[in-house]
């Protein structure tokens, strides 16, 4: 069974038109479900349910207007994978780990991000793959197995949002609900060769959701083509967002920042950094050696939220997540608060760079792949991605993940940005694609 290159410009015109029908690329999507390595994409599916929702989407009146000419929004009638950290009515709710499975039971109802899905005609198809708790960068999972990528049997998808990264490369979701604390949609992105959108902090609503550490949590996106981006606001853009003025200029990290990059990840860096050149933006290299003691005060504010909010259960997760939680709760208040002092004054100066150069970019990991056999994956790292990932999670920032082969970059803009930030990159995505199209014509 061949991979369909699924995206949204393509795949909506052809609804609206009525040359398919969600029903139709539900079956599609559940025949290549569980597709990689390991059969893991999904932790809970319901063929019969995905295909009454499909059926249910075909009942929404047409209309006139909105982005496809339909009156449908962008993702009716779309095969969509949710993230198993958010309650779906009728399925357990995993957070990847068998303990929260077998104790909650099923959900009784919705989650906020289930609800506007639903409501907007997306056909879910199932619920993914997670790193347990989330509280991982790998997408190992001892409990449920570890998620590795389609067509690459020894290579990890990344995490925590595995399972969304795996659903898109074998073509089972157009696009994938993550969730992205210190780099779960970004790492995933890097490693799978996809796109992906962190929206700002704050944006959507966590009910029926369930955090990691709530000060960094943010929801977002991963799919296949930048193209897609603009479309991918929804569901958790406010309801007065709009793009406002586009972009002129972006920060880039200089090569003494990338000094433990594999070489490939350097050279796609700045072949992107000419992309955006080409666009039409200036950039500007900046010195980013302030960023240098960012683990320092986010891995224990991480921590010490994460084991508030699973006190008591510690003993029921796999030894490294359970180290984890230990020590986060000896962290008193005082100390707490102090890490957060830090954690203030470091988002101040980041708001200054954003606010002078509106755009930073770097890469989102180091390393092109994390293989198997080169594990297990400890402290050293995560902490090497996370010198990537971190500093825009202490900012709250919305992102775009660049894909590149190999590799990702992050290209971030300040808080509540995004719209204007997906314009951009679906500008790039259509600057891509056009140079290929050339190539092939």
């Amino acid at each position: 069974m061949t991979t369909p290159s699924w995206t949204i410009r393509d795949l909506r015109p052809a609804l609206a038109a009525g040359n398919v029908r969600p029903s139709e690329l539900a079956q599609e999507a559940l025949a290549r479900a569980n597709g990689n390595p390991g059969h893991s994409t999904y932790l809970w599916q319901d063929p019969a349910w995905t295909l009454a929702e499909a059926a249910r989407a075909e009942t929404m009146p047409r209309g006139q207007g909105g982005p496809f000419g339909d009156g449908r929004t962008a993702l009716w009638g779309l095969p969509i994978a949710v993230k198993d950290c958010f309650d779906l009515a009728g399925a357990p709710t995993t957070c990847g780990v068998q303990f929260y499975r077998d104790r909650n039971g099923k959900a009784q109802q919705d989650s906020w991000l289930v609800e506007q899905l639903r409501a907007m005609g997306a056909v879910i198809v199932g619920k993914t793959h997670l790193h347990p708790l989330a509280y991982g960068i790998t997408g190992e999972n001892p409990e449920f197995g570890d998620c590795f990528q389609f067509g690459k049997p020894g290579a990890f998808t990344g995490g925590s949002s595995s399972g969304a990264a795996a659903s898109i490369m074998e073509g089972s979701a157009v696009a994938a609900i993550g969730t992205d604390t210190g780099g779960s949609v970004r790492a995933p992105a890097a490693f799978c060769g996809i796109a992906g959108y962190r929206s700002t902090l704050g944006r959507g609503d966590w009910r029926g959701g369930f955090h990691l550490a709530e000060t960094f949590d943010t929801i977002g996106w991963l799919f296949r083509d930048l193209e897609d981006a603009p479309y991918l606001a929804v569901p958790f853009a406010p309801a007065d967002a709009h793009p406002g003025p586009g972009f002129t200029r972006f920060a880039f990290v200089p090569d003494s920042f990338l000094h433990d990059c594999e070489p490939e990840i350097v050279v796609n860096f700045h072949a992107v950094v000419h992309e955006l050149e080409q666009l039409g933006l200036q950039g500007q290299e900046i010195d980013p050696s302030w960023w240098a003691d960012v683990l320092d005060f986010f891995a224990p504010i991480q921590a010490s939220e994460a084991a508030r909010l699973h006190r008591g259960n510690f003993d029921h997760f796999e030894p490294l997540i359970r180290e984890r939680l230990e020590w986060g709760a000896q962290f008193t208040p005082q100390q707490i608060a102090a890490l957060r002092r830090r954690h203030a004054d470091f988002r101040a100066r980041m708001d200054e760079l954003f606010a002078a150069h509106e755009l930073l970019l770097l890469p989102s990991t180091p390393i092109e792949v994390l293989h198997a056999d080169q594990g297990p994956f400890g402290r050293e790292m995560r902490n090497r991605i996370l010198r990537y990932t971190v500093p825009i999670s202490l900012t709250g920032a919305p992102v775009v993940a660049i894909p590149c082969h190999p590799g990702g970059m992050t290209l971030a803009a300040a808080r509540n940005r995004d719209e204007a930030l997906l314009q951009l990159a679906g500008r790039l995505g259509a600057h891509r694609n056009a140079a290929v199209s050339a190539q092939l014509a």
